[in-house]
C-alpha cells in the first residue's frame, strides 16, 4: 500500500512539472521564430550529400546521362547544373552520407564514375 501511495506521489509531480509555463512557452515561440527565419533566409536548403555522376562540356551528353538515369531510378530526383565550362549531373537529395552511400552502391554499376558530393539539398525537391 505505502508503494502504490509513493508511485502516485511520484507520478503526480511529474504531471504537473510538466505543465507549460508562460516562460517556456516564450522560448519555444523564440525558438519557433528563429527556425522560421532561417529557412526563409536560406530557402529551406540545408547542408546534404547528392551523387555526381557526370561532369563535362557536352551538354547533349549531360541531358542523356540524365534521361538514362531517371529512366531507371524514377524514385530519385536528378539534376543538371551549369559550372563554367561542365554541365553537372547530380542526382538525390540526401541528409545522411551514409544514405548517399546506400545508392551509390546501387548505381555503381550503370554509373561507375559516380560519386558522393557535400552540397545544398531541398528535403521535399
Amino acid at each position: 500500500m505505502r508503494n502504490l501511495f509513493f508511485i502516485l506521489l511520484t507520478g503526480l509531480s511529474f504531471c504537473l512539472c510538466a505543465q507549460s509555463t508562460p516562460d517556456a512557452d516564450i522560448r519555444f515561440k523564440s525558438l519557433s521564430d528563429k527556425s522560421s527565419e532561417f529557412h526563409r533566409r536560406t530557402d529551406g536548403e540545408y547542408d546534404g550529400y547528392r551523387i555526381k555522376i557526370y561532369f563535362g562540356i557536352d551538354k547533349t551528353i549531360a541531358q542523356e546521362v540524365k534521361q538514362k538515369f531517371t529512366s531507371k531510378y524514377n524514385d530519385i530526383p536528378a539534376y543538371i547544373d551549369y559550372k563554367q565550362p561542365n554541365h553537372v549531373v547530380v542526382v538525390g537529395n540526401f541528409k545522411t552520407r551514409v544514405e548517399a552511400f546506400e545508392i551509390l552502391k546501387k548505381i555503381q554499376s550503370e554509373f561507375p564514375n559516380a560519386f558522393i558530393t557535400k552540397s545544398k539539398i531541398k528535403p521535399n525537391k
